[in-house]
């Protein structure tokens, strides 16, 4: 899927909703339990009911690892059964020396057909560039991240090219402070274009993602955190959406696990519904600030 097309995707609903199937074997209702495909039964019987209140679905994918054989054919068959107009995620987190990173590559955009993986760039650009080298697919990458560990590493502050190092200020000067993650989203914005590339900014980084909005106005965010994590989607939605949408918004557990019962895909269909309609008000007001 391209940039235009999800655009359109976006625009047609005034929706901006990812769901994730992070699909827990140790979690699926009670009545799935004897199937042989219960996590598939689990995942079909969600795309059923939310597949008009969102316009993305994100598999991640070591809920499918876990289980082997048996998980990469539940992850094969939710893939292909999620609707062609739907923009597919492998959240895989790859990311190696080149090679290695050409078959993680293959592996998602031709084997399972995803549009787009998230990716890991601590590697550099070699490791990098495979994923960016196939058309019409996306790369993700982890720009700044909504888990409390993202401080240990995305938060630091790191030397310039023109700058004395920024951790060690001289009092009572001023200087432009730059953080890892913004070093990191800077050189990929120069390795990709906003035709290939994403960056994952988390919901409970909403100050910070206002800022990266500025620097990046026409890249698409996929945003994690929002709902079970205490993410805001108004907050999120008031600091990076504007009227292309320009916003993956990911809710995952407080959606798929919505209900526990036989009813479980009627309930996920509730909670789809309320973000469709709260993301329809913020897309008006987006629009009309633009």
């Amino acid at each position: 899927m391209n940039r235009q097309e999800l655009i359109q995707q976006v625009k047609g609903k005034k929706n901006y909703l990812c769901i994730g199937l992070d699909t827990d074997i140790n979690k699926l209702p009670k009545h799935l339990h004897a199937s042989e495909q219960a996590v598939f039964e689990f995942n079909k019987a969600i795309i059923d009911a939310t597949k008009d209140f969102c316009v993305s679905y994100k598999i991640n994918t070591a809920f499918y690892e876990a289980m082997g054989i048996k998980g990469w054919e539940a992850l094969e068959q939710t893939v292909d059964y999620i609707p062609a107009t739907h923009f597919k995620i492998a959240d895989a987190k790859r990311g190696d020396i080149g090679n290695t990173s050409a078959q993680y590559a293959k592996t998602f955009f031709e084997v399972y057909n995803f549009d787009a993986v998230t990716v890991a760039p601590y590697m550099g650009e070699d490791s990098v560039r495979p994923f960016l080298e196939y058309e019409n697919k996306w790369t993700i990458v982890l720009g700044l991240t909504s888990n409390k560990g993202s401080e240990d590493f995305q938060q630091l502050v790191v030397r310039t090219e023109s700058e004395e190092f920024l951790s060690e200020l001289t009092p009572g000067h001023h200087h432009k402070q730059q953080y890892l993650y913004e070093k990191v989203m800077q050189q990929m914005a120069g390795w990709g274009t906003p035709e290939n590339l994403m960056f994952v900014v988390g919901a409970t980084k909403a100050e910070q993602l206002q800022q990266i909005r500025k620097a990046y106005p026409e890249h698409f965010f996929l945003v994690p955190g929002v709902g079970s994590q205490g993410g805001s989607l108004a907050e999120v939605s008031r600091a990076a959406l504007h009227a292309d949408g320009g916003l993956l918004v990911n809710v995952s557990r407080a959606i798929i696990y919505a209900g526990t019962g036989e009813r479980f895909a009627e309930d996920a269909k509730t909670i789809a519904e309320q973000y469709h309609d709260e993301m329809n008000s913020l897309f008006e007001e987006a629009s009309l600030a633009s």
